[in-house]
């Protein structure tokens, strides 16, 4: 069948299926002409649309999308040995859609939805939810204001994330990328237990089965998977899965956010999504573009993140939005959000290729992780000077505002002179001064993987540090210090940090860090 043209497949087809019965139902019928690689070539279908779900014989589903004058291309969901050329195809008339539930939480799924934890199914009342919806307008979304809090210091003084935000997590491989994801739900845990989940929903895109499993290994003990949901695509499963696994994860998210929640959504990693998108686009024959991707890329990222948004708290109004399914449509309340932490891996820490340059234009800043600062000891190893949020500070609470400030600035500066002092050129006090307060500040910015801090413990420590109250000690006690005065403010001074966390800084709390910073740090004077 494959030395046929494509051209000459309907004439013969026509040819040998003279029976007109069965000629009119090839608009809701087909039959497979060729199929290899997850992708089937039926002719037929005369009435399907694209993205149509389709069945076939075995009762495997498939998805169109691709449709040519004389036949359709279908991309299997699953894996399927039993499909042959002449095999009968039939329409199914709906679209990609999941099931959604609250009793998805602390489960591992698959794209289609279905448990794959060996915890049995799903109970519960189950919502059907798009795959592929329009992100709300810009009428429905309330601007980003209300911080996500990661638990990592560095983040949440000088890279604040919103709910509602998009903030991207690039670098090369094993810098941390994941780490940073991972902490930040592990971190939902303060608001889980004061009864103000935000949901999260952890999609792994072509990923080994070990690592997932390691990932709920840690969540579990964490007690994390209370509030958490992973949609698994291993890179075992047909790239299809890989294609889709993101918009299930950002269906579920969206359930969340439609009924009046914060949600967040971590995309581990895009660019692996984009090499299997790449890899369906050259089996159906689409054209390649640059580096080999097909023209659309950019779109498949672009409709998936502009759906992470903070809805307007009006319940009436939120009811309007675009395409909200008839599932949930009595149930939709305003002031949800849906927050993306999407990772894309790059090469050589070349941010200027395709796929990172195309999500760097979609995201509202991004985490640039570095493999010489990971290797140098400094982690998380974020540079920075190129890493940015573009909510900035109306997405942190008003005591870390106030003390954080200069901090990025500072380090900026900071880094300036390091690179200019290895000259070995003589260096005058003032230079040597800011020099020791970076060295301070990076020590005190470096955190073990997850472990993330409580928002009052970091405005604490790093108040500390942007006042530069640590000069006179050794620099390999900061660590020390920072854990015995957090450990001071907890035991004598709780309604210091009850304060900060509700984002109240005035003079009599920063005497008080001060005094307690200066009394603890005599004992660490070199």
């Amino acid at each position: 069948m494959s030395d046929i043209k494509y051209s000459e497949i309907s004439s013969i087809l026509k040819k040998e299926l003279s029976d007109f019965q069965f000629e009119s139902k090839l608009s809701e019928f087909g039959i497979i002409v060729q199929i290899g690689d997850g992708v089937v070539r039926s002719f037929g279908l005369n009435s399907a649309f694209y993205g149509e779900l389709v069945e076939f014989p075995d009762e495997t589903k498939g998805m169109v999308l691709n449709l040519e004058e004389d036949h359709v291309s279908i991309v299997l969901l699953s894996l399927s040995k039993n499909l042959k050329e002449g095999d009968i195809v039939k329409r199914t008339g709906k679209i990609f859609s999941i099931n959604v539930g609250e009793n998805m939480l602390g489960r591992i799924v698959d794209t289609l939805g279905n448990p794959i934890d060996g915890k049995g199914p799903i109970k519960g009342k189950l919502f059907e939810m798009p795959l592929e919806r329009k992100a709300p307008g810009v009428i429905y979304r309330e601007p980003v204001k209300e911080p996500l809090q990661t638990g990592i210091k560095f983040i949440d003084s000088m890279i604040p994330i919103g709910r509602g935000q998009r903030e991207l997590i690039i670098g090369d491989r094993q810098t941390g990328k994941t780490t940073i994801a991972i902490d930040t739900i592990i971190n939902q845990k303060r608001f889980f237990e004061k009864n103000e989940p935000v949901y999260c929903i952890y999609v792994a895109i072509s990923q080994k089965g070990s690592t997932i499993a390691r990932i709920s290994k840690i969540l579990e003990e964490k007690g994390a998977m209370s509030y958490t949901i992973i949609v698994s695509a291993t890179s075992s499963d047909p790239v299809s899965m890989q294609i889709f696994a993101p918009f299930s994860g950002t269906a579920i998210g969206e359930y969340f956010r439609d009924t009046g929640r914060p949600s967040l959504v971590v995309y581990d990693d895009l660019s692996k999504q984009a090499v299997s998108y790449r890899e369906i686009s050259l089996l159906l024959r689409r054209p390649p573009g640059r580096e080999a991707y097909p023209g659309d890329v950019f779109y498949l990222h672009s409709r998936l993140l502009e759906r992470s948004a903070k809805i307007i708290k009006d319940q009436e109004m939120a009811k309007n939005m675009n395409d909200i399914p008839l599932s949930i449509k009595n149930q939709i309340k305003g002031g949800g959000s849906l927050t993306a932490l999407p990772i894309i891996e790059t090469q050589s820490g070349d941010i200027s290729s395709y796929i990172p340059t195309n999500v760097i234009s979609i995201t509202d800043g991004q985490i640039f992780l570095e493999k010489d600062l990971f290797h140098s000891g400094i982690r998380p190893a974020i540079n920075e000077s190129i890493s940015v949020s573009r909510v900035g500070g109306s997405a942190q609470i008003q005591s870390m505002r106030k003390i954080s400030g200069t901090l990025k600035l500072d380090q900026a500066q900071f880094k300036e002179l390091e690179s200019f002092s290895k000259f070995g050129s003589e260096l005058d006090s003032s230079t040597m001064d800011i020099l020791r307060k970076g060295k301070i500040n990076t020590e005190i910015l470096k955190q073990n993987p997850h472990d993330p801090y409580d928002i009052a413990d970091q405005i604490a420590i790093i108040y500390v540090g942007t006042k530069n109250l640590l000069k006179k000690i050794s620099i390999d006690k900061v660590s020390n210090f920072e854990k015995e005065y957090i450990f001071y403010l907890k035991e004598k001074h709780e309604n210091v940090l009850i304060s900060l966390r509700n984002g109240i800084f005035d003079e009599k709390i920063s005497e008080i860090l001060e005094t307690v910073a200066l009394e603890l740090s005599d004992k660490y004077i070199t």
